[in-house]
């Protein structure tokens, strides 16, 4: 198989690399942006303008995939408000791009959603709730769902949510906690080994609740869309959905702290995203997924403890 990836040496790229590299044994080319190589790689990757649709078609044109990935986002919330129009070309129209490359070569495009698409009140969204986004962000990759149905040919959507793992091109990079539930399982662990105990936010501007995923089952799940004949939308996600305590103390008692080194403390002002709209409750069903493409889903305390064996064995 030829995967021609975006956002490759992105932390949820970095986990698709490994997966279809190791176990179905893909001829990777990701797409980069500011990435510079500082050890050998089994993949190759060439700097391609996302927002430059000749670049786009010229690249995939090149490589031939049988399968393109888009998980390629532009990852700074502020700068999205501060320039719509780049957030558009970098969102939608590379979406738009990258899918007009796929039927021109009649291979299938995934592109990599999220729970952010749902405003929060929509508990247990499963794969057939509308969504209902509450910020640019979620509008944005509504807007690409829409492409992706509209316009594919063959095209799947593979929502992720609350993503945790190990960047396997930055082992050493830190995650800080965030006001979403991503790279939240990280940031408690590197909180609770830097400080001996950790200060899980809470707040009216923060995702509360979600159904955290490990990066490394989220791509087993989207090389499973990419090597099947399933079109429509997914959610490879984990299996339970869970509340930001409750999961910090799991990874406490599986790191080997105590569950009293954890605790609720407010939304320092400093990572308030005043005037963005931050859903609190992105919990999500994926058992029509699990059903679609045999894939268990695994609990939150199975995330944890795999994400540990990971960090300890660097093995998948």
């Amino acid at each position: 198989m030829r995967l021609f990836l975006t956002g490759g040496t992105g932390f949820l790229g970095s986990n698709i690399i490994r997966v279809a590299r190791e176990r179905h044994d893909a001829a990777v080319f990701t797409t980069v942006h500011s990435w510079r190589q500082a050890s050998p790689v089994d993949f190759d990757f060439a700097a391609v303008d996302m927002g430059d649709r000749a670049s786009i078609l010229n690249a995939v044109r090149v490589f031939r995939p049988d399968v393109i990935v888009h998980s390629a986002i532009l990852n700074d919330i502020p700068l999205m408000y501060r320039d719509r129009k780049l957030a558009w070309r970098s969102y939608v129209e590379a979406t738009h791009h990258l899918t007009d490359a796929a039927n021109e070569l009649g291979c299938k495009i995934i592109l990599v959603s999220t729970d952010w698409i749902f405003d929060g009140t929509q508990t247990g969204a499963d794969e057939f709730t509308p969504p209902n986004p509450v910020n640019y962000y979620g509008v944005l990759k509504v807007a690409c769902e829409q492409v992706i149905a509209e316009r594919a040919r063959n095209g799947a959507v593979a929502r992720v949510a609350g993503v945790s793992g190990v960047h396997w091109l930055r082992r050493d990079e830190a995650q800080p906690q965030n006001a979403g539930f991503g790279h939240f399982i990280t940031a408690t662990v590197s909180g609770l080994k830097r400080d001996g105990h950790f200060i899980v936010w809470t707040g009216k501007n923060v995702n509360m609740c979600a159904t955290p995923s490990l990066a490394s089952e989220s791509a087993v799940q989207i090389m499973r869309l990419a090597t099947s004949d399933h079109q429509g939308i997914f959610h490879c996600t984990g299996g339970e959905s869970i509340g930001r305590l409750a999961l910090a103390r799991i990874v406490a008692e599986v790191f080997g702290f105590a569950a009293t080194s954890v605790r609720e403390g407010e939304l320092p002002a400093s990572e308030d995203l005043a005037g963005v709209g931050i859903p609190r409750d992105t919990s999500l069903s994926a058992t029509w997924t699990a059903s679609q493409l045999k894939a268990p889903l695994m609990s939150a305390r199975e995330i944890v403890t795999r994400y540990k064996q990971q960090v300890e064995t660097g093995q998948l």
